[in-house]
């Protein structure tokens, strides 16, 4: 799944078509493409993984899921979900999901949480991840209402930089530590802008789709931890699991209430030990 900085450099990579009319609009969605032709694209925006194309009282949101792809000024052999020809080029979008957005883009999207955007606010993440202090950090990295952009890539490169277990618990994590987590979710979502416009990024992963950890030479664990379920690679070692996981908690309080009601129970044919006539005292 293309991540916020590959939806960047798409952004970057259309910005010719800004200012410029759409000719014709074809491709294999079910919306009214020719909704776009003959109208101007006044902007072309991202927001998280979304690539935005701005028209004046409507956009067509593009979120390339799982697959998607792109070309401009070239077609692959499959057809498009959307090509928009204009004068000066034209623009493919490939296995994508696409829908119009009515109105004022402000009116749908808080910039705030793009951790590409120069409006990008940590206190707004923070107090978010507050809110749910019994999620999986690994989970909460890929919240897109948090961290518009973040991706699995990034995910695991940031909870080794920070050397943070991705099953931690957000609640447990100290605040310096959580503050460093926020922190590297936009710093490293830069690095691998700069590292992809230079085609080294793959270079550059430590951890992800690795086998052996680069700080303790000790082998890395592969795991499909939380709800999102996404591929998790992580350093046993090296990354400090911070909390419980709240299906954990509850195994372990289970396990506790029933070694609490055996002891106070007692073992039919022998004495109560001390720690049971302690127990029914209490």
């Amino acid at each position: 799944m293309p991540e916020g900085p590959s939806i960047v450099i798409l952004r970057e990579a259309a910005a010719k078509f800004r200012g410029k009319t759409v000719r014709l609009a074809t491709g294999n969605s079910s919306l009214d493409l020719t909704r776009m032709e003959g109208r101007r694209v006044v902007a072309l925006r991202s927001w998280g993984k979304h690539f935005l194309i701005e028209f004046r009282g409507f956009s067509l949101r593009v979120h390339m899921l799982m697959f998607g792809s792109y070309r401009i000024d070239e077609r692959k052999p499959s057809p498009p979900r959307v090509s928009l020809q204009f004068d000066n080029g034209e623009l493919n979008i490939y296995a994508s999901s696409v829908k119009y957005i009515e109105g004022a883009l402000e009116d749908t999207y808080d910039w705030r949480g793009d951790v590409m955007d120069p409006s990008w606010d940590p206190r707004l993440a923070r107090r978010k991840l507050k809110e749910h202090p019994d999620s999986l950090i690994c989970d909460a990295l890929l919240d897109q209402d948090i961290f518009a952009g973040v991706g699995n890539i990034i995910k695991n490169e940031v909870l080794f930089r920070t050397r943070v277990h991705p099953e931690s618990t957000v609640g447990a994590l100290p605040s310096r530590k959580l503050g460093e987590v926020i922190k590297q979710a936009r710093q490293y979502s830069f690095d691998f802008l700069d590292w992809k416009r230079q085609f080294v990024l793959r270079q550059h992963w430590l951890v992800h789709t690795k086998r052996t950890c680069p700080h303790c030479g000790g082998p890395l664990s592969k795991t499909y931890p939380g709800t999102t379920r996404r591929r998790t690679f992580f350093c046993p070692v090296c990354q400090l699991r911070y909390g419980t996981a709240p299906v954990v908690r509850k195994a372990v309080r289970k396990a506790a209430g029933k070694a609490v009601r055996k002891v106070a129970k007692g073992t039919p044919g022998k004495a109560p030990t001390r720690s049971a006539r302690a127990t029914r005292m209490a």
